[in-house]
């Protein structure tokens, strides 16, 4: 095995191998955000979100590099000077010898990606793209495929809410829970967007996050599919271990080591869920005979 170690521009063609850069969205930011590409590496840390409880870890766990999903600047910047959240993690990362790459629509469209661990993590069989990428039709944005056994929507719900890693928000759903459903669409983050293509997919239900609630409300007027809603930090968390996994098995094929971490600190930016409606004076309920 080399002893030389790996540097940051083999894990970056490592990761464009993952997540190639002709699937990125024309508005989204996959790139080499910070550090040097000659400099070696021999840890990474994998998490959704460069933000600052991200730094914190990658400083105390000591790695090379950290690679997440999310861009830490997706409309650009006219500065990274230390007198905001973003300029601080720059310049903590720059200082450690740190570098920070991403991939996100890159990653969430490619095989093995978000869209694909979300599929899997639903139990989804043979799936295809719910938006197929150009010249790669086995590619694209989302997944739609069957459950081996047709269940109830409310059913298939608690079997989502324990799949996915835990957040304050949890899981909703929207649409009859007594409905018998199989073929599910699934889409990691803010689906919106897609509430059409999972309609046209006939798809009973649709997986995704931050659903606003007009759209969300008009698509269930016309009725399925129905809506799972989760939180945009767990329906793409599930994408890290698979991208930590292809990057471990690209550093073997170059003869090397990497060690991976993935973060599990929730990154939401919601702490706590309090039912509402409910006041202190409120008494309460009997216990049962």
């Amino acid at each position: 095995m080399d002893t030389k170690p790996l540097t940051v521009a083999d894990v970056l063609s490592t990761l464009r191998q993952a997540a190639p850069p002709e699937l990125a969205e024309p508005w989204d930011s996959n790139q080499l955000i910070c550090g040097d590409p000659a400099d070696p590496v021999c840890s990474v840390l994998l998490a959704v979100d460069p933000v600052t409880a991200v730094v914190d870890e990658a400083l105390e766990r000591g790695v090379d590099m950290v690679v997440t999903h999310h861009p830490l600047y997706l409309r650009g910047t006219d500065h990274v000077s230390a007198t905001d959240a973003k300029g601080r993690c720059v310049h903590r990362l720059v200082r450690a010898g740190v570098a920070l790459a991403n991939a996100h629509t890159t990653w969430d469209a490619a095989a093995g990606g978000v869209a694909e661990a979300l599929a899997a993590t639903v139990g989804l069989g043979r799936t295809v793209p719910l938006e197929p990428a150009p010249g790669a039709p086995h590619l694209g944005v989302g997944r739609v495929g069957d459950l081996e056994e047709a269940t109830t929507l409310r059913d298939l719900a608690h079997r989502v809410a324990a799949a996915l890693p835990d957040s304050a928000p949890g899981l909703l759903v929207g649409g009859d829970l007594q409905a018998t459903v199989r073929r599910v669409a699934v889409s990691g983050g803010a689906g919106d967007s897609l509430l059409r293509a999972a309609r046209a997919s006939g798809a009973d239900v649709f997986l995704t996050a931050d659903l606003r609630h007009h759209p969300a409300s008009e698509h269930l007027e016309e009725g399925r599919p129905y809506l799972l809603c989760g939180t945009h930090w767990a329906t793409e968390w599930v994408g890290l271990p698979p991208l930590a996994r292809y990057l471990e098995h690209g550093a073997a094929a170059r003869g090397r080591t990497l060690t991976t971490y993935v973060s599990v600190l929730v990154t939401d930016p919601w702490a706590l869920r309090l039912p509402t409606g409910v006041t202190d004076a409120d008494p309460a309920p009997e216990p049962p005979e």
